[in-house]
């Protein structure tokens, strides 16, 4: 992968002209891969991307991992697809290019040449590459927006105003699932992850997998599913619920492993967004639920058990179970009950 541009420093403001040479790229479009020069060069205009629904900016809060950029994928029409430069973005580190970041800044005086402001050199968030979001485009119809979230590898710039702004309100939007719409990514991106067996690859395939099979349970039972977008009064970041079964009121959390810290998350991932929604005006009469890719320990069922939270898990068969509240520790034999519901059956797949 390339390394930090010698003539550019985080903070300059350069026009696309002087950027081409340094870096490639075409001299139109917000996504400009460039083959001779190893790099992806993003433009974000953060003013005039709300009219198509895009939200770039930092996070406000970093992670345990450092910060985030959330950049917007292209494209201003119907949902958006993993094709052109969203594609070359997906597919930046497989490819050997780094991306750069530019923020558009003013006018050169005199020519009226637009200039933009050198963020930093970004590669994507190795956990969670991208979210999915709903957003309007530009003739005001709802569709799905890719929206890819980028660390620094280096040096970078930062300010007040290419934050985030936080919500002025809470509110929920439920996006319902459409299963053959689903954002496929490139083949040579799945290959790649499904070589990938590092940590964060593995827990990020686990979850994505818990989900698809999940969903194709409720879709059997023919309910009403699909993801759950929370903005939140005062919090600029976007809170989502990877899975929510309208027709059963239940939010569902996966966890990438059945270890505690991956648990945890999952518990603490539900009670962020079910006090959101039990907040809002009538609230959101909810159960809660994680998804687990193996069977939790007896602590970590008790501690899930304490919030009220139920456990799905799969079992070494590839079946997932359904372990009802006050029968999460499995009998003295060591097999786990179902749930006793009609609704709800022990084997599910």
């Amino acid at each position: 992968m390339t390394t930090f541009p010698s003539s550019f420093q985080p903070g300059d403001i350069r026009t696309r002209a002087d950027i081409r040479k340094e870096l490639g790229g075409s001299p139109q479009g917000g996504i400009t891969p460039s083959v001779e020069k190893k790099t992806v060069v993003l433009y974000s205009d953060i003013g005039s991307g709300e009219q198509y629904g895009y939200r770039d900016g930092w996070l406000r809060e970093e992670d345990r991992f450092g910060p985030v950029f959330e950049y917007t994928g292209a494209g201003t029409q119907d949902d958006q697809v993993f094709s052109g430069g969203n594609a070359s973005i997906l597919r930046h580190a497989i490819e050997g290019r780094t991306l750069h970041l530019f923020i558009a800044h003013g006018q050169t005086p005199g020519s009226g040449a637009k200039t933009h402001r050198y963020i930093g050199a970004f590669e994507l968030d190795a956990a969670q590459p991208y979210i999915v979001r709903q957003a309007r485009d530009e003739h005001k119809k709802k569709r799905d927006v890719i929206v890819f979230r980028l660390r620094p590898t280096s040096a970078y710039f930062r300010s007040e105003s290419d934050t985030i702004p936080p919500a002025k309100k809470t509110t929920v939007a439920f996006i319902r699932s459409r299963r053959r719409r689903r954002i496929q990514e490139p083949k040579e991106v799945r290959d790649a992850r499904q070589r990938d067996m590092s940590a964060a690859t593995v827990a990020a395939r686990n979850r994505e997998d818990l989900v698809a099979d999940y969903e194709e349970t409720l879709s059997q039972r023919q309910h009403n599913f699909g993801r759950l977008e929370v903005q939140v009064r005062d919090i600029e970041e976007t809170l989502q619920a990877s899975l929510y079964d309208e027709s059963a009121h239940t939010l569902y959390e996966p966890a990438g492993s059945a270890s505690r810290q991956a648990l945890k998350d999952a518990l603490m991932q539900l009670m962020d967004v079910s006090r959101h929604l039990n907040s809002i005006e009538n609230g959101m009469p909810l159960r809660c639920t994680v998804l687990a890719p193996g069977l939790p320990t007896e602590d970590m069922r008790q501690l899930l058990t304490r919030h009220n939270v139920g456990i799905i898990y799969r079992d070494e068969s590839g079946a997932l179970i359904e372990l009802q509240g006050a029968h999460q520790n499995p009998p003295s034999g060591g097999t786990p009950r179902g749930m006793s519901c009609l609704d709800c059956p022990a084997r599910l797949n």
